[in-house]
């Protein structure tokens, strides 16, 4: 190979990584703001609404979310639900609503999230067609999390994963523990509220 044509090619190397370099970086800050940025808070009322279509626990606390089945990144959610399942040892109740579009047929809900909801011990899973219950409820995004206390007061809002569709510690899940726990050593200003890190929930 002559010196011209190795100064060439090292020429053509150094523009490739200048060109590839910037390329990841842009990727890189794409997916970062893609897992961190949060959907529309929930606005729900302050005590249990009577409109709601289940009952709560007047014994234990009571926790509602709402999830779109087609939202892949509520999956890490409904693994931190398990965890928060476990973690409650029967002091919960959770009720799960999956959003259902007016014209669409009930299969259209059961995708794997609606399976992965019905075998955690002490959920119950409900269609939610037209969004009907969540507006009731105040929620907008999918994995968007209530809980109330025996006594009908909403202890936190929010959700429960600190990234988009990443598993792991996070702020709403130990939230949630200490509170059905009666964790009275914590100073938490009621009802708690983290970002919800997930799609749409009526996908507009």
């Amino acid at each position: 190979m002559s010196f011209l044509a190795g100064v060439k090619r090292h020429a053509i190397v150094v523009a490739a990584v200048a060109l590839w370099v910037p390329a990841v970086a842009f990727g890189i800050n794409v997916l970062w703001k893609f897992a961190s940025t949060p959907g529309r808070s929930a606005r729900p009322a302050l005590v249990w609404p009577a409109s709601a279509p289940v009952e709560r626990s007047s014994e234990r606390a009571t926790l509602v979310m709402f999830v779109h089945p087609r939202c892949q990144c509520s999956s890490a959610t409904l693994g931190e639900l398990a965890i928060i399942m476990a973690h409650a040892q029967g002091r919960l109740d959770a009720d799960v609503f999956f959003y259902l579009p007016a014209q669409e047929a009930s299969t259209w809900a059961r995708t794997d999230l609606w399976r992965s909801a019905g075998v955690i011990p002490g959920v119950r899973v409900f269609e939610d067609r037209e969004a009907s219950v969540a507006r009731s409820f105040g929620a907008f995004t999918s994995g968007q999390t209530l809980l109330y206390d025996s006594r009908g007061r909403l202890q936190f809002k929010g959700g429960i994963t600190a990234f988009r569709g990443h598993s792991g510690d996070n702020a709403g899940r130990s939230a949630i523990d200490a509170l059905v726990r009666g964790d009275t050593s914590l100073q938490l200003n009621l009802p708690v509220a983290t970002p919800v890190l997930g799609c749409s929930l009526r996908g507009e």
